[in-house]
């Protein structure tokens, strides 16, 4: 009762910051006398002078009045339009990052010129969103003008267009995009290897355009980069018959002892060693080179995208480790994989990072491809990485709360440029649909016959086609909508203001296109129209046609039925009644509609026939009216509960994403990374100390089990005698092993030069982080998939998750940092000898290697360095003949 008092003792507070906004409107005015005298060129030097203003200290703020009335004076100069009072203070809302809600035909196209143009003369570059391809491209021709004028550059996005277009249409002062392409842009930036292939500079500020359609409606479905889990699933076969021609052996823990005390080295003369307490395999020096063999590759470490090493001990796993009716079944052509715990099958689940393809090639099953996520982002946690984000739509009120909770963004009300006066009739109700439909049909065929223009809107492209099967039977000739084709869609909708045009349409098709009564005018035939308004030298009207639809009673809007959202009902309405114009609305409603039935329509198709209904009558009552309304804002209310959830889980991963794609940046900047790799380093051997050497006692380290770690990393060990033993301790093995490593390193970087070595740690580690996080993501969806089933033991999922997540992230850093190291001191450029390019040759003929895997050995080693080999050498393919007596002999 007091809000209400003080709201009609001092206005809304809507109301209160509109008219904060008036000495602003004064000001811009004040200036348009003083502009219009300007010339062409000193209107232009007006952006040079406002730039350097801002180098000065001037804040955007200053400079908005005059500013403003830079861009008015240029529109009228170019496109003929002149920017209402009322699109100015939209202009002033987008600037101030909140949202700005305009009834249809108000001219949000314009008025986002305004804080576009302001914004842009920092030179960070402004995105003007839109909901597709056809709207961005048909704005930034329409008002591009305008900023050109003024010496602006302005550019567009399109779905077909390529990566170098791409960035040069971003690197404009401002660019027109979709969301979608703006999302897909964003997260495929963050894939790229080097800095110069990104396309996107930064997001600096952002105009979304039907914000709530963006913002809300789609706020459910995240942005999702997918690609096949494995390039090949054919080297799963391959590894699995290597594997039965590699000597392996399994080691237990007093193994590892006694051949610690014996000083034996238990490597020796196996290719494999397979750990069953630790559940690991680690491949020799000599398995290493005798797979090289079998698959006629050089050097497995050669390529830093070959995934050979990982498939093999995946191989080996799957036959030493898993085991067939204890580890899983194979049940209808498919493993299927036995839950430790309870015994019970879990169908649909599959073992990550390659495992499950490695168990089927071994049972000889299909192996499925996966579709693995390489990339995903919400569009909340994308737009809410804008410095500064505005929005204007026709319809935002109704979902203020849910822009300010996730966005922190403020709706204001924009006033009409001229007054509302179309007619909204009450909701008919129905009881079935049949009814319904024929009461639809028989309301536009009067009107029809009337001459009047009726636009029908339906909830699916089912029932759009329904309803254009019903008019066809009666002979109304009609069009069909169902936002499918946006070219199309746009001129259709723009002529659906005719005299006796129908049109049939999907509830959001056509949005951002104004429905002109009497038909948007051919600008070839303007001579025989008339100017709408005095200040307008663009928006004619048909004479005749335009005055003959309006006492019609305008455009008719016909909804079948009510949407989940009142926005979307709303934004149906808002086609109607544009600028002034009459026009009128009516909702048809049946209690067999989807709202209704979940809401209570069987008990209220239960009370009509109580009270005597027949077939065809129908309702019109407030309480019913209200009672829709609740159902809608109960609908509402529970896919606001769907996104926040969305959200929420999304905002887990959100600090993860940032985190990775923050080091993605310093990599790709090129900033030395020696600090950083050592670093790597000593955490890689603190955590083996801790793993290896736990005990407080030095005698009961697990010297051995270190030993093989630094043989398989660095390709060294240490030997200690037992005196030296019992004087060790932590800190002094961390000092032994670091001067170890440093030297190792030193040696490395000799060998290679500094600068191909440098080049090799930034490539190496920009691959294991991107390689890990598409692995992190695969662990990460299918913990999203399981963990809501934590609430059966009581447990919050949100949190279990967060924990969760949180643990994999931890795994996933260690995961990155030991297969950094261990490439860094493996890995070797692509230099080869000529040898062996001949022994590759010979190696591809086996029939272990299928052809496609052939193929592409061939395409690598045409872009290998060779050595000289003399004539009379041994060939070096192994046959004891001379090399020109053997594969030189053709040369």
């Amino acid at each position: 009762m007091l809000k209400y008092i003080l709201s009609k003792l001092f206005g809304s507070r809507n109301e209160r910051y509109l008219r904060s906004l008036k000495p602003i409107i004064e000001k811009i005015n004040s200036y348009e006398e003083k502009f219009a005298k300007l010339s062409d060129e000193q209107l232009k030097q007006k952006t040079f002078e406002f730039k350097e203003r801002l180098l000065k200290g001037e804040t955007l703020d200053d400079i908005l009045p005059e500013a403003f009335a830079c861009v008015r004076e240029a529109s009228k100069r170019t496109i003929g339009l002149r920017h209402f009072d009322v699109q100015l203070i939209g202009g002033i809302v987008l600037h101030q990052g909140k949202i700005a809600e305009m009834k249809t035909g108000e001219g949000k196209t314009l008025v986002a010129t305004l804080p576009a143009y302001l914004n842009a003369l920092e030179g960070k570059g402004v995105h003007i969103v839109t909901v597709n391809d056809y709207l961005a491209k048909r704005d930034r021709f329409w008002m591009g003008p305008i900023y050109e004028f003024l010496g602006l550059s302005v550019g567009y996005i399109q779905h077909e267009m390529e990566q170098d277009e791409r960035r040069k249409m971003y690197a404009c002062d401002i660019t027109y995009v979709t969301n979608n392409e703006l999302g897909f842009d964003y997260l495929r930036d963050n894939m790229v290897l080097r800095k110069e292939d990104k396309v996107l500079r930064g997001l600096n500020y952002a105009i979304v355009d039907e914000v709530d359609s963006i913002l809300i409606d789609e706020a459910r479905t995240p942005l999702i980069i997918s690609g096949s889990a494995e390039e090949s699933t054919e080297k799963y076969y391959v590894a699995n018959r290597i594997v039965p021609r590699l000597r392996i052996k399994k080691i237990t823990e007093d193994e590892e002892i006694e051949a610690k005390y014996k000083g034996i080295d238990i490597k020796k003369g196996y290719d494999a060693i397979v750990d069953e307490k630790n559940h690991t395999v680690e491949l020799t020096d000599e398995g290493i080179k005798k797979c090289e063999r079998l698959l006629g590759i050089p050097n497995l470490y050669d390529d830093l995208t070959s995934d050979w090493v990982h498939i093999i001990t995946q191989a080996i796993r799957a036959h030493y480790l898993f085991h067939k009716d204890v580890h899983y079944v194979v049940k209808d052509g498919e493993v299927v994989i036995i839950d430790e715990f309870t015994g019970r099958l879990m169908p649909g689940r599959r073992w990550s990072d390659g495992l499950h393809q490695a168990i089927e090639a071994k049972e000889n099953l299909p192996i499925k491809e996966e579709n693995q996520t390489l990339a995903t982002i919400t569009f909340q946690n994308l737009f809410r990485m804008y410095k500064k984000l505005a929005g204007m739509t026709g319809t935002a009120i109704t979902s203020a709360e849910e822009f300010w909770g996730v966005y922190k963004l403020d709706v204001v009300v924009i006033p009409t440029h001229k007054p509302m006066i179309r007619v909204d009739h009450p909701d008919v109700i129905y009881r079935t649909e049949k009814e319904k439909w024929a009461a639809i049909v028989a309301d536009i065929e009067q009107r029809y016959r009337k001459g009047q223009p009726v636009l029908v809107g339906t909830r699916s492209i089912e029932k759009n086609e329904f309803l254009s099967s019903l008019l066809r039977r009666r002979g109304i000739p009609h069009q069909v909508l169902n936002a499918k084709h946006h070219e199309r869609e746009a001129q259709i909708i723009a002529q659906a203001g005719k005299l006796k045009t129908v049109t049939v349409a999907t509830n959001m098709a056509g949005r951002g296109v104004d429905i002109i009564l009497g038909g948007k005018p051919d600008p070839v035939n303007a001579p025989h129209l008339i100017c709408r308004d005095p200040n307008c030298k663009v928006e004619f009207l048909h004479n005749k046609e335009y005055h003959e639809v309006v006492k019609l009673g305008g455009l008719y809007v016909i909804g079948t039925e009510r949407h989940e959202a009142r926005r979307i009902d709303d934004q149906l309405r808002g086609r109607s009644g544009r600028q002034g114009d009459p026009g009128e609305s009516r909702f048809y409603v049946s209690l067999e509609d989807e709202l209704m039935r979940l809401f209570g329509g069987i008990r209220m198709s239960e009370i009509m026939l109580k009270l005597g209904m027949k077939e065809g009558e129908s309702i019109q009552h407030p309480w019913i009216t209200k009672s829709i309304e609740r159902a809608q804002k109960r609908v509402e209310s529970m896919n606001y509960d769907i996104r926040k959830q969305v959200l929420e889980y999304d905002d887990v991963m959100n600090k993860q994403r940032e985190a990775v794609y923050s080091l993605r940046d310093v990599i790709l900047e090129g900033e030395d990374l020696h600090e950083r790799i050592m670093q790597m380093i000593e955490e890689s051997i603190d955590e083996k100390i801790e793993v290896y050497c736990s005990s407080k006692y030095p005698e009961e380290w697990n010297l051995v089990g270190l030993n093989l770690w630094l043989s398989r990393i660095f390709d060294t060990t240490i030997d200690f005698s037992d005196e030296e033993i019992k004087s060790l301790n932590k800190e002094k093995l961390k000092e032994i092993l670091l001067n170890i490593v440093n030297e190792k390193y030193e040696q490395r970087k000799q060998e290679l030069t500094e600068e191909v070595f440098l080049e090799l740690q930034r490539i190496v580690l920009l691959h294991m982080l991107d390689t890990a996080w598409r692995e992190h993501l695969y662990e990460l969806d299918h913990l999203r998939r399981s963990v809501g089933l934590r609430a059966y033991g009581q447990k919050d999922p949100l949190i279990e998750y967060k924990k969760e997540s949180y643990n994999l992230f931890l795994k996933m850093q260690a995961r990155i940092r030991e297969q950094t190291v261990e490439y860094i001191f493996k890995l070797r450029p692509l230099i080869y000898t000529q040898k062996e390019v001949i022994q590759q040759k010979k190696f591809e003929q086996q029939t272990l290697i299928p052809q496609a895997v052939s193929s592409v050995s061939t395409q690598k080693l045409q872009k290998v360095k060779v050595g000289k080999i003399g004539r009379n050498d041994p060939c070096p393919c192994g046959s004891g003949k001379k090399y020109k007596k053997c594969c030189g002999k053709n040369e």
